[in-house]
C-alpha cells in the first residue's frame, strides 16, 4: 500500500460463522480476491482466520467492510466466488469513484523499475489519474502531449505490480494512404513500423532485453486492430494508438473486446485523420456516442500541453488557426 500506514485509519471486522471453507472461498486462491481489492483501492487487508483488519482511507474501508460481509454471505450460501465477481462488486459499490473524488488534489507519480514518470501539468495529471481509476479512457489531442507515453507508463506500472497479466499494443494499419499488404515481411515486420513510439517507450521503462523476452512469452503482444475481432481481453492493459484512423465499426469492435480486470486506453488526434476520403473517424464518432457514459474517461489535450520542442507547440497552434480560418471561409461560401 502506498503512503504511511501509521497515518492510515483502520477497521476491525469479524466474519461469522467461522468456517475455513467459506473463508477460503472469500479470499480466493493465494488470497487473489483480497489482493485484487487491495490493488484497486490502495488499501491493505490483514486477516487471521475470520478476523480482518482493513487499513486505508476511512470512507473506502467502510465500503470494503460492507462488501466483504456481502461476499462472505454469498460464500456461506454455497456460491463459488471468482475474481470476475469481486470485480463486479467493486464496480457496483461505487467506491472507486468515491476514491477518485478524494484523490483529485493529490499529485500523481508513476514508478517503474527503470524510471520515475511525473505527469506535467493539470491535463497530464488528470489523464493518468483517470487511467488509474477507470477501465476505459480516451486521450485526445495533438502530437507531443504525452498521450501514448503516459499510457505505456501506466501499463508497465500495472504489469510490475501484477495487476494485469499482459500488455497489448494495438494500432490501425492506416498511415498516409499506406496499408499493411503493401509492406514487406511477415505480420510482425509489417506492424512494427506503426508501433515504434510504443516500443520506444517500453524500451525506456523496461530495457531492450526484457521487452524482447516479454514479447517472446506473449506478455507483451503487438497486433493490428483488425486482429482483435472475436477476442475477449481479460486481465490485460490494452492501448489503441492513433485511433483517429479507426472506422466507426472498428472502434465499436475494439471497445466491446474489453473483459474483466482489463484497462483500455485509446489515444488519437482528430486533426490528423488518414482514412480514405468519405470515411468517418471512429474516434470522432466515439466522442459523440460515449460522451457522459459513466465509467469512461475523456481527457482533451491542447497545444499548451505539448512537451516536445517548443516549436512543436507553435506548429500545432498555427495549424489550428489556419484550419479555423478555412472552416470559417467554407461556411461563408
Amino acid at each position: 500500500m502506498d503512503g504511511n500506514l501509521n497515518t492510515a485509519q483502520s477497521i476491525n471486522l469479524t466474519l461469522e460463522p467461522d468456517n475455513p471453507e467459506f473463508l477460503s472461498n472469500l479470499c480466493g486462491q493465494l488470497d487473489e480476491h483480497l489482493k485484487l481489492i487491495e490493488q484497486r483501492l490502495n488499501i491493505e487487508i490483514r486477516n487471521r482466520g475470520n478476523n480482518f483488519q482493513l487499513l486505508g482511507n476511512l470512507n473506502v474501508i467502510q465500503v470494503v467492510s460492507n462488501m466483504l460481509q456481502d461476499l462472505y454471505g454469498e460464500a456461506s450460501n454455497g456460491q463459488l466466488l471468482t475474481p470476475d465477481q469481486v470485480h463486479l462488486y467493486l464496480q457496483q459499490s461505487g467506491v472507486e469513484q468515491m476514491q477518485q473524488s478524494d484523490d483529485c488534489d493529490k499529485e500523481v507519480v508513476i514508478r517503474t523499475k527503470k524510471a520515475l514518470i511525473k505527469p506535467r501539468g493539470p491535463n497530464q495529471q488528470k489523464y493518468v489519474r483517470s487511467i488509474l481509476r477507470q477501465d476505459i479512457n480516451f486521450g485526445i489531442g495533438p502530437a507531443g502531449t504525452g498521450k501514448t507515453y503516459l499510457a505505456v507508463a501506466c501499463a508497465v506500472d500495472a504489469l510490475e505490480r501484477e495487476e494485469i497479466e499482459r500488455i497489448l499494443l494495438v494500432r490501425p494499419a492506416v498511415e498516409a494512404g499506406e496499408r499493411l499488404g503493401f509492406l514487406p515481411g511477415d505480420l510482425s515486420q509489417k506492424v512494427d513500423p506503426y508501433l515504434r513510439p510504443l516500443y520506444d517507450a517500453l524500451y525506456e521503462m523496461l530495457g531492450f532485453e526484457r521487452v524482447g523476452k516479454l514479447i517472446e512469452r506473449n506478455v507483451i503482444e503487438v497486433a493490428p486492430l483488425a486482429y482483435m475481432r472475436g477476442r475477449t481481453l481479460n486481465n490485460a492493459f490494452v492501448i489503441l494508438d492513433e485511433s483517429q484512423n479507426t472506422t466507426k465499426e472498428q472502434m465499436k469492435m475494439f471497445l466491446t473486446r474489453i473483459g474483466f480486470g482489463s484497462t483500455a486506453v485509446i489515444t488519437g488526434d482528430v486533426t490528423q485523420v488518414d482514412l480514405p476520403k468519405g470515411t468517418y473517424s471512429g474516434l470522432k464518432h466515439a466522442m459523440q456516442v460515449l460522451d457522459g457514459v459513466e465509467g469512461i474517461g475523456f481527457t482533451h489535450f491542447t497545444a499548451k500541453d505539448v512537451v516536445r520542442h517548443p516549436l512543436v507547440q507553435h506548429i500545432v497552434r498555427a495549424y489550428d488557426r489556419f484550419e479555423n480560418l478555412e472552416q470559417a471561409g467554407d461556411k461563408q461560401r
